[in-house]
């Protein structure tokens, strides 16, 4: 039973920016920390990111079905995003005990990246849990004419928001003695307190309602109605879009932050600031994309925010070499310039494509096709980036050997080659604006 009192404006807004930021703090650990952890604690090896972003895109989507339809058939968010985002905080916190397992012995390397592989996957599903399957749908179910520019802006500002602050203070948090763990346990329990939050306080839109269709297994597997899917034509050139984006994306950002500290020299604390200073900045661009988004003009948003993120990607990979900054100090223009065109074009391609993708889901069931949604920006780009990533790591990055183990160091020919990746998104973007002026 829903509860009768309604929930008030000013705490509607108060949660979706909390769960919000907490979710997107922890996304950030993952996208960001995780990696670098990695290589300081674990190796030096893109293999192992590899599959750690591989096995967590598959329990991520995996999650997003089973408890988008399970809250679809009960017609409730507030328990699987209270519950998710506890759960998910505990495993973050868990997540980095993982670093006491090689114990500076060689051996134990193998036993360490699998144990990280697992704990990752671990933190990913019920991440999905609390995040993607039942936030995104709980504010999707609350999604007016009147606030969608509004909830639009919070969900493509909190993944920029998320990163600045996860990068600056994790940074701090980690230090130059690299303590990983009190990282973790600061942003774990972070999202712990917003879970018991939403325990408290959240309630569900008052016209959401039990949608049962036969059992839980068959409606689960209903959701794979390929045939049923591929008929809402705009909505597929849609997804399509976003795979094709955030695969490029996905090539070069996890390996930014290594790519930052062991091949142009920066500290862990002082890359945060870097970014920040960047991101701030591209923040700016959620104004006018709102007044876009508002007016329905939703392709010209998407190329605009696809030219500025090429742009600022290839800019990095011209001018970000050793021999073109300075570490020791944070006024590297050739660095700043374009992380502000990704910054502004990231920004930009969030917010214009989440309001567009929730606005053709299907009203009865919201939350399971956030699974689709999955699959498109998480499942696919994260299988695909790898086969792309890695390679080129291993075959153009800086290479060095100590103590009997082969380090491979990201560098700037990575982003070169993601920016051309990168154009590839207008193909599907073309057919999405046609589908859409067919209505």
């Amino acid at each position: 039973m829903k509860d009768k009192k309604k929930m008030s404006p000013a705490l509607f807004w108060v949660l979706v920016w909390g769960l919000g930021i907490a979710g997107q703090l922890c996304w950030n650990i993952e996208n960001q920390w995780f990696n670098t952890f990695v290589y300081a604690k674990i190796a030096k090896d893109p293999t192992i990111i590899s599959w750690m972003v591989a096995v967590s895109s598959i329990a991520t989507t995996i999650s997003t079905f089973i408890f988008g339809t399970l809250s679809d058939r009960r017609g409730k968010r507030k328990p699987f995003v209270a519950w998710g985002y506890i759960l998910w905080g505990c495993f973050t916190i868990l997540f980095g005990t993982t670093e006491f397992i090689t114990n500076g012995k060689a051996g134990n390397i193998l036993l360490a990246a699998t144990a990280v592989v697992f704990m990752d996957a671990l933190m990913s599903f019920f991440g999905s849990m609390g995040n993607d399957a039942s936030f995104n749908a709980w504010t999707n179910d609350m999604m007016t004419d009147k606030n969608r520019g509004g909830i639009g802006a919070a969900l493509a500002t909190q993944p920029i928001i998320g990163t600045i602050v996860g990068t600056v203070t994790g940074g701090l948090l980690i230090g130059s003695n690299d303590n990983y763990m009190r990282l973790f346990t600061v942003m774990g329990g972070l999202v712990i307190c917003f879970g018991v939050l939403s325990l408290l306080l959240m309630k569900d839109s008052e016209s959401l309602k039990p949608n049962k269709d036969g059992t839980f297994f068959h409606q689960l597997i209903s959701a794979f109605n390929f045939k049923e899917f591929f008929r809402q034509k705009e909505l597929v050139w849609v997804l399509i879009t976003l795979a094709v984006y955030f695969t490029a994306f996905d090539v070069y950002y996890p390996h930014l932050g290594n790519y930052l500290i062991y091949f142009l020299g920066f500290s862990a604390d002082s890359i945060g600031l870097l970014e920040g200073i960047a991101l701030i900045i591209g923040m700016f661009i959620v104004i006018p994309a709102s007044k876009m988004v508002n007016k329905d003009q939703f392709g010209k948003a998407a190329v605009i925010s696809v030219i500025l993120s090429c742009l600022g990607v290839l800019l990095l990979g011209i001018f970000g070499k050793p021999e073109a900054v300075n570490p020791s100090t944070l006024l590297n223009f050739n660095l700043i310039i374009p992380l502000v065109f990704f910054g502004c074009g990231y920004v930009m391609f969030m917010q214009v494509l989440s309001v567009w993708t929730k606005q053709l889901f299907p009203t009865e069931s919201k939350g399971q096709f956030e699974g689709f949604r999955i699959i498109f920006f998480v499942l696919l780009p994260w299988l695909l980036s790898p086969l792309i990533a890695n390679p080129v790591i291993k075959s153009t990055g800086k290479v060095m050997e100590a103590g009997g183990e082969v380090s491979y160091l990201p560098t700037n020919v990575l982003f070169m080659i993601s920016a051309v990746l990168i154009l590839l998104t207008f193909i599907p973007l073309y057919y999405a604006v046609k589908a859409r002026n067919k209505i």
